[in-house]
C-alpha cells in the first residue's frame, strides 16, 4: 500500500518542482548589460545608460521592448520590439520569434541556457541568423523589475 502512495506522490512531486521554476522565470526583466562574442571579438554594452530594454515573460510567451531614453530626438534614437512563444524546463530556455520590428528575425528559435539567482537573471546561448550573417554568443544579464 505504502508503494502504491509513492506512485502517486512522486509525479505531484515533480509536477509541484517544475511550476516552481517557471514561476521563478515569469515576470518583469530589465536588461543590464550585454556580452557580444563573435569568434576572438567582445563587445559589452551598458543598457543602463541612454536606453532601456525590458523582458516580460507570463506563463506562454514572451516580449521585448528597447528605446533609447530621449524619445528619438538624437542619433542614439532606436525602439525595437519582439516575442512570441517560449518553453523553459528550469534551465533551458527556447525562444520562437513570433513578432519583431527586424522583420529578418521572425519565424527563428533561439536557445538560451538560463540561470537565476535571487532577483538577478543570466541568459547564454547563440544567435544566428544566416539572412543577417550573423553568428554570435550573447550573454545577458536582467534584473527583477519591482513594482
Amino acid at each position: 500500500m505504502r508503494f502504491l502512495w509513492l506512485i502517486v506522490l512522486i509525479p505531484v512531486v515533480l509536477s509541484c518542482s517544475k511550476n516552481q521554476e517557471l514561476n521563478k522565470i515569469q515576470g518583469s526583466w530589465e536588461l543590464q548589460t550585454g556580452k557580444i562574442i563573435k569568434r576572438n571579438d567582445t563587445v559589452i554594452t551598458d543598457y543602463t545608460e541612454g536606453q532601456r530594454l525590458i523582458k516580460i515573460i507570463n506563463e506562454t510567451h514572451f516580449s521585448f521592448l528597447r528605446h533609447d531614453l530621449n524619445k528619438g530626438k538624437d542619433t542614439n534614437a532606436i525602439f525595437i520590439a519582439g516575442g512570441g512563444a517560449y518553453r523553459y524546463d528550469g534551465k533551458n530556455y527556447n525562444e520562437y520569434l513570433e513578432f519583431c520590428t527586424g522583420r529578418s528575425w521572425e519565424g527563428k528559435e533561439f536557445s538560451f541556457q538560463i540561470s537565476i539567482v535571487g532577483d538577478t537573471l543570466v541568459q547564454s546561448g547563440y544567435e544566428k541568423n544566416e539572412e543577417l550573417g550573423i553568428d554570435q554568443k550573447i550573454i545577458e544579464t536582467y534584473i527583477r523589475t519591482k513594482n
